[in-house]
C-alpha cells in the first residue's frame, strides 16, 4: 500500500496568529479582546527585540573576528559583550531579559519569567518604559499549557523567516484587528494601513528630510514604512524626526515598541490623549504630515472645541462626523511656507452638504493641490473605498528636493485610480487588491509632472485617469471635490456601429423565432401521435 504523502504546511504570519487566536480563546482567564492583543503584541515584542539583540551579538562577534581578536577569550568578553553597546538602536538586555532564557524557561515559570524580562527591560531602558503593562503575564496566569503553547508560535514569528522590511508588529496588530473585531469595542473606522498605501502617499510626497507629523498615529506603521521608503531613497533617516499622537493607550504603547525596535527618534508625547481636547503638539509646525485618521469618527467634540483656534478661519466641523475637524487639524500643524500634508479619508468627504462653507474656503484658500480616489478593497479589515487628499501651503513654485516646481495656484489635480484593480492579494479571507511599486510609480509621476516646470496645468488631462481643474470650474460645479465630475470618462458605447449592430440582433433574433417555432411544431406532432394512440 503506497504511503500518503505528508504535506509540510508553509510556515505564514496568519496561520501562526491563527494558532495563537486560538489558543487565547480556549485559555482560562485570557481576558477581554484588548487584554488578548496586549499579551499577543508583548510577546512579540520580546520575541523582536531578543531577536534583534542575538543578531547584534553576532555581528559584534563578526567585527572582532576581522578585527583579529577572539570572542570568546575572557578579557574581549568582559570588554565588550558584558555591557554591550549598539549603533543601530539595539538594545543591550540583561540575561533574564533575553529570549533565549524565556524560550528555555519550563512552563510552569513562563508567566513569572515574561514580567521579570519586561521589569528588567523598563527599568534598563527609558525609551522603552511605558511601551507594555507590567505584570501582563502574572496578572492573567494562563495555564502553563497555554502559556508555553504561545511562546512556541511566537517563537516561529523571525524577521530571519519573514524579511526585515516587514512592519511585523504592524502585521500582527492588523491581524487581530480583523480576527477579533466581533469582540471589539474600537473605535469606529480603526484600520491599519497597508505597506502599499503608505508607500503611495510617501512617494508622492517625499518626507525625506525635515519633521514629519501624525496625528493618529496607531501602531506607528506610517513611520515605519516611511522610514523604509527614506532609506531606499535616501539612505539616512535621521534627518527625519518623528512627531505623532496616539489617543488609545495599548495602541499608543505598542507604537512605542514599534518606533523602539526600529531604532527610530519619536516625540509621540508623554501619554496617549485625543489630538482634538488634548494636541500634546500644541504650537508645532511640521514639513510634512501623513495619517490615515480613522474614518467618519463619531464622538469626537465637546462643547471646549467651539472657539478652538484650529478652525477660527472656517469654521466649526460638524459634530456628527470628524472628517473636516481632522483636516483643520492638520493645517494647523502644516509648516506655513511650505508644509504638505498627504492623508486618507473617506469618499463622502469629498461632497458632504454639511461641511460645503469649510471646503469652499480651503478651495479658494488655495490649500488643496490633489485629490485621488483609490481602488476598494485595499484594506483588510474594511472594504470602504477611501480617497488620498494632499494639502500643500506652497503652490507658488520653486525648488523642492531635486524637483523645480511652477506655479499651480488655482490648480487641482485630480486622480481617479478605482480600476487599477488587476492586482489581487492571495490567501486573504476576503477580497482584497494591492498596488504594486509600478502603479505607485505611475501615480506620483502624474502628479510630479504636473507640478513640474514645463507643463501645461489647462490641458493636463488623460480621460478616465486624471485631469487638472481650475477654481473656477470647481466653483461652478458647487464646490465639490469628487474626481469624477471632472475627468472625462468615455461613453465606450459610442464606438459601436449600431446599424450593424441591430442587423445582426435583428438576425440572431429571426433565428431564435424560427428554432421556437420548430421546437413548437415537434411538440404538437409528439402531444398529436400520443392523442391517435389511446384512441
Amino acid at each position: 500500500m503506497a504511503k500518503k504523502k505528508t504535506v509540510e504546511k508553509v510556515l505564514n504570519i496568519d496561520n501562526i496568529l491563527f494558532n495563537c487566536r486560538d489558543i487565547l480563546r480556549a485559555a482560562r482567564n485570557s481576558g477581554s479582546f484588548f487584554e488578548k492583543r496586549d499579551m499577543m503584541l508583548t510577546l512579540v515584542f520580546l520575541r523582536f527585540i531578543g531577536e534583534k539583540y542575538e543578531d547584534g551579538i553576532e555581528k559584534l562577534k563578526q567585527t572582532l573576528v576581522e578585527q583579529g581578536l577572539d570572542p570568546e577569550d575572557e578579557n574581549i568578553w568582559a570588554a565588550f559583550f558584558e555591557d554591550a553597546t549598539f549603533t543601530d538602536g539595539t538594545y543591550n538586555l540583561l540575561p533574564e531579559a533575553r529570549w533565549l532564557t524565556i524560550i528555555n524557561t519550563p512552563a510552569p515559570g513562563l508567566n513569572v519569567a515574561l514580567d521579570t524580562a519586561l521589569h528588567s527591560i523598563a527599568t534598563g531602558s527609558k525609551d522603552l518604559k511605558g511601551c507594555f503593562i507590567e505584570g501582563t503575564f502574572t496578572t492573567r496566569n494562563l495555564a502553563p499549557n497555554d502559556i508555553k503553547r504561545l511562546v512556541d508560535e511566537v517563537n516561529k514569528i523571525s524577521h530571519k523567516a519573514f524579511g526585515e522590511e516587514k512592519d511585523l508588529i504592524g502585521r500582527v496588530y492588523e491581524y487581530f484587528l480583523k480576527e477579533f473585531a466581533v469582540n471589539a469595542t474600537k473605535e469606529e473606522g480603526e484600520f491599519y494601513t497597508p505597506h502599499d498605501v503608505v508607500q503611495l502617499i510617501a512617494t508622492m510626497i517625499e518626507p525625506y528630510d525635515g519633521t514629519l507629523y501624525d496625528p493618529c498615529c496607531g501602531s506607528g506603521g506610517m513611520f515605519i514604512q516611511s522610514a523604509e521608503l527614506v532609506k531606499s531613497k535616501q539612505g539616512d533617516i535621521n534627518k527625519i524626526n518623528i512627531y505623532g499622537q496616539e489617543k488609545d493607550a495599548a495602541t499608543y504603547r505598542l507604537a512605542k515598541m514599534n518606533l523602539a525596535l526600529r531604532g527610530l527618534s519619536h516625540n509621540l508625547g508623554e501619554i496617549n490623549d485625543s489630538s482634538f481636547t488634548h494636541d500634546l503638539h500644541k504650537g508645532l509646525y511640521f514639513n510634512y504630515i501623513m495619517a490615515n485618521p480613522p474614518f467618519n469618527l463619531k464622538g469626537w467634540y465637546n462643547d471646549n472645541l467651539k472657539n478652538d483656534p484650529r478652525w477660527a478661519d472656517y469654521q466649526t466641523p460638524s459634530e456628527s462626523n470628524a472628517n473636516y475637524a481632522w483636516i483643520l487639524h492638520m493645517l494647523s500643524h502644516l509648516k506655513k511656507a511650505d508644509g504638505v500634508a498627504g492623508f486618507l479619508l473617506a469618499n463622502g468627504a469629498l461632497n458632504d452638504g454639511d461641511t460645503l462653507e469649510i471646503r469652499k474656503k480651503l478651495i479658494q484658500n488655495d490649500k488643496v493641490e490633489a485629490i485621488i480616489v483609490l481602488p476598494r478593497e485595499l484594506f483588510i479589515t474594511t472594504d470602504i473605498s477611501v480617497t488620498l487628499w494632499i494639502l500643500n501651503q506652497n503652490k507658488k513654485g520653486g525648488k523642492y528636493h531635486s524637483r523645480n516646481l511652477r506655479n499651480r495656484e488655482n490648480e487641482i489635480l485630480f486622480m481617479d485610480l478605482r480600476q487599477w484593480r488587476e492586482n489581487p492579494v492571495k490567501g486573504e479571507s476576503k477580497k482584497k487588491v494591492r498596488l504594486v511599486t509600478e502603479q505607485i510609480e505611475r501615480a506620483a509621476d502624474i502628479y510630479h509632472i504636473w507640478q513640474s516646470e514645463g507643463t501645461d496645468g489647462t490641458n493636463y488631462e488623460v480621460p478616465e485617469l486624471y485631469h487638472s481643474v481650475g477654481i473656477a470650474e470647481i466653483e461652478s460645479k458647487g464646490w465639490t471635490l469628487t474626481p469624477s465630475k471632472y475627468i472625462e470618462f468615455i461613453d465606450h458605447d459610442l464606438d459601436i456601429d449600431y446599424e450593424k449592430e441591430m442587423a445582426r440582433i435583428q438576425i440572431e433574433m429571426q433565428e431564435v423565432i424560427k428554432q421556437e417555432k420548430k421546437s413548437q411544431q415537434m411538440l404538437e406532432d409528439a402531444f398529436r401521435g400520443i392523442g391517435y394512440g389511446i384512441d
